[in-house]
């Protein structure tokens, strides 16, 4: 699955970032791992969604 995404991400042509989360499987049903996806989108996507986004021109 990780073969798989990493493949994806690299035919992705904008700001991304792909993040392992540790003894999760693909459906994150193992005790606190999707809480854990849960953070990292968080902290992934707020800064982008409040400053518009790296091609947000403002004004």
């Amino acid at each position: 699955m990780i073969e798989l995404n990493e493949e994806a991400l690299a035919r992705l042509a904008c700001e991304k970032q792909l993040a392992i989360v540790p003894g999760a499987g693909h459906l994150f049903e193992e005790p606190g791992t999707l809480a854990q996806v849960v953070s990292l989108a968080r902290d992934w996507f707020v800064p982008r969604l409040r400053h518009g986004g790296p091609n947000h021109a403002s004004g």
